[in-house]
């Protein structure tokens, strides 16, 4: 939207007060077989971006709203900061942004914070390009973003946010994985901060080529399983035999988590992102709804609050608001 101000030309009034807002929701990232490559979003909870074009070539950061402690306003060393000064770079605008953050992920949570407010900077600024760009061709600037907070360049979490569903994120290809409707995920977040670098640094080591096997076989069909409708399939492959059994021990409640999940009747469960969040994937939202106090009641036990969101697997992206 424009607005004309006394004593300016039209085209000086929508390039002084242009601005546009963006949603961008949580996300399940690694859904257990998809290390760093898969992902799907989660409806109910994320963060907004609102970004104005200014007549400076550079991104201002003008605020950070709902963070428990202050975050980096400095452009480069923000996720969304770092998002679009690698837009404005890659396309040479003559322009820049400044952007505010609201934050409505917790920090440290598994839910793909940091991706979140990233995706929906890019989304919020692509509108106010004089050509707008495709969502895909949106995550070259996405991944640069994600490496600020996590140190690698990796799109699960962007690209599930970018186009909506169950993505393959590959380093420069974003598929979307179809998935039946019906499919619900629980994602049950207890109250506690599982740094995202500190959960990579537990992944050190090195691991035996049988698990990497058994891992691309379990990966092999849960996509075929999407593809096939087939609950069955899911429930034979998801089931992380890489990454869960070093990060389980930093998370505590986990193991009772995800057996109340599966005692569900959960097609599968697992950490989600670094955690210290656990999802599950369920055939409906009356299975899904009905496991959450069960996963909840677990942390409980543990001495953790939490926080239970249930959303179709199929769940839409970011949006313009």
């Amino acid at each position: 939207m424009s607005v004309a101000t006394a004593g300016s030309t039209p085209a000086a009034a929508v390039q002084a007060t242009r601005q546009a807002s963006a949603f961008s929701p949580a996300s399940v990232g690694n859904v257990a077989v998809g290390f760093d490559i898969l992902g799907h979003p989660l409806a109910g909870v994320g963060d907004t971006v609102t970004a104005r074009r200014i007549p400076e070539p550079e991104v201002r950061i003008a605020a950070i709203r709902g963070a428990p402690f202050p975050l980096p306003l400095e452009a480069e060393r923000n996720t969304a900061g770092a998002a679009l000064v690698a837009m404005r770079e890659a396309l040479a605008l003559p322009f820049g942004f400044e952007i505010e953050i609201d934050k409505g992920i917790a920090l440290g949570s598994g839910m793909g914070g940091s991706a979140a407010s990233c995706v929906a900077a890019l989304v919020a600024a692509n509108a106010l390009l004089d050509t707008p760009l495709t969502r895909q061709a949106l995550y070259p600037f996405a991944l640069a973003g994600e490496a600020v907070a996590s140190g690698g360049r990796h799109g699960d979490n962007l690209g599930p946010m970018l186009l909506g569903g169950l993505v393959l994120a590959t380093a420069d290809r974003l598929v979307r994985i179809p998935v039946p409707e019906e499919w619900h995920s629980l994602l049950v977040h207890p109250d506690a901060v599982l740094e995202t670098r500190r959960a990579r640094e537990a992944l050190a080591g090195s691991y035996a080529l049988k698990d990497f096997v058994a891992q691309s076989a379990n990966l092999g069909l849960v996509l075929a399983g999407c593809h096939a409708g087939d609950a069955s399939l899911v429930r034979a492959g998801l089931r992380d035999v890489l990454v869960e059994p070093r990060r389980a021990p930093l998370i505590a409640g986990f193991d009772a988590a995800k057996a109340a999940a599966l005692d569900a009747g959960a097609m599968g469960a697992s950490i989600s992102g670094a955690g210290p969040s656990v999802f599950a994937w369920f055939e409906s939202r009356e299975r899904a709804e009905a496991a959450a106090p069960l996963v909840q009641a677990a942390f409980a036990a543990a001495g953790f609050d939490s926080q239970a969101w249930v959303s179709p697997v199929d769940c839409p992206g970011a949006v313009l608001l």
